[in-house]
């Protein structure tokens, strides 16, 4: 009786009739809206909290003093306790210390080496779709070359001509993870370009390089911080492997991948939590940055937000 009241006292182009009805759930419409609205709002709740969490990684990383990673042999191959709660390693270093050490200075390679992989992939998506066919021809010939080359094998050459340590690193990962983004955004642009506005801008005499400014790069805002932030995985675990095979980082740095290495000595030992327990603060790191690239594509991309 009341859902009967409420559709005679309304009529279909009253406000708020729709709005009673979208809070009452009658209106199958009013009710979808409330419910993308609830899921996009804990969406964002969940990002912030995850972004949170890795800048607290990061900031406490780079805040602890280094004279917490100096060596004290009278606590040395201590196993996990409330005191040391990873334990200590062979020189009585704290592994909890130097594994928040390690996951921050992780968080700045792969932001360093995603940013400049995700910018080439930018550069060259746009440039192969708003050029000439040569051009693109071209460009999916040495995205088809790089993608045909395993990523480690190609990091470790450009890592070793560069004379190893941190820049070849860094160059390696940027070089070698631009291909997936660069056909993503070549992709999206080659449908931009069929636009009618594109047609109007160019019947009004605008350059291929101001159409490309002006319209194509504010259409791939979302597309390129989504692509940067799920490349994070991907350099951060490459960083680790590399510098576990003596291709990265050096040993005097507080690496994830040199505790791994030395660790490999003594777990025959049964001293397996000096590798367990970094390695798997790695792997959740990898995976809450996952995450937060998921739940930005379902905020950012209207497809991805569509119930």
């Amino acid at each position: 009786m009341d859902g009967m009241r409420l559709d005679r006292d309304c009529t279909d182009d009253d406000g708020k009739c729709a709005a009673k009805r979208g809070y009452t759930g009658e209106d199958g419409k009013g009710g979808a809206k409330l419910v993308s609205w609830n899921r996009r709002t804990g969406a964002a709740a969940w990002a912030g909290c995850i972004f949170a969490l890795i800048l607290a990684i990061y900031i406490a990383g780079a805040l602890m003093p280094d004279g917490a990673l100096r060596a004290d042999f009278a606590k040395k191959s201590l196993p996990p306790s409330l005191e040391h709660i990873f334990g200590t390693d062979f020189l009585g270093r704290d592994m909890f210390v130097r594994t928040v050490k390690g996951l921050s200075l992780s968080l700045l390679v792969g932001t360093v080496a995603s940013c400049g992989a995700a910018v080439i992939a930018l550069v060259v998506g746009v440039t192969a779709a708003m050029g000439r066919r040569w051009v693109d021809h071209v460009v999916n010939w040495i995205i088809d070359l790089f993608m045909g080359v395993p990523h480690t094998v190609l990091i470790i050459l450009v890592s070793i001509a560069l004379s190893r340590g941190a820049t070849g690193m860094l160059a390696g990962i940027a070089l070698t993870h631009w291909v997936g983004l660069a056909r993503i955004i070549r992709g999206e642009v080659l449908q931009i370009r069929s636009a009618e506005y594109i047609a109007v801008s160019r019947g009004f005499g605008k350059s291929a390089p101001w159409i490309a400014v002006h319209h194509i790069l504010p259409h791939m805002v979302p597309q390129f911080f989504v692509g940067l932030i799920l490349l994070f995985p991907h350099a951060i675990m490459h960083e680790s492997g590399l510098t576990f095979l003596g291709f990265g980082l050096g040993p005097e740095q507080p690496a994830i991948g040199i505790i791994l290495s030395e660790s490999m000595r003594y777990i025959s030992g049964g001293a397996a939590y000096l590798a367990i327990l970094p390695g798997l603060s790695l792997v959740l790191l990898v995976l809450l940055i996952d995450r937060l690239g998921h739940t930005l594509r379902y905020l950012l991309e209207p497809k991805e937000a569509q119930l």
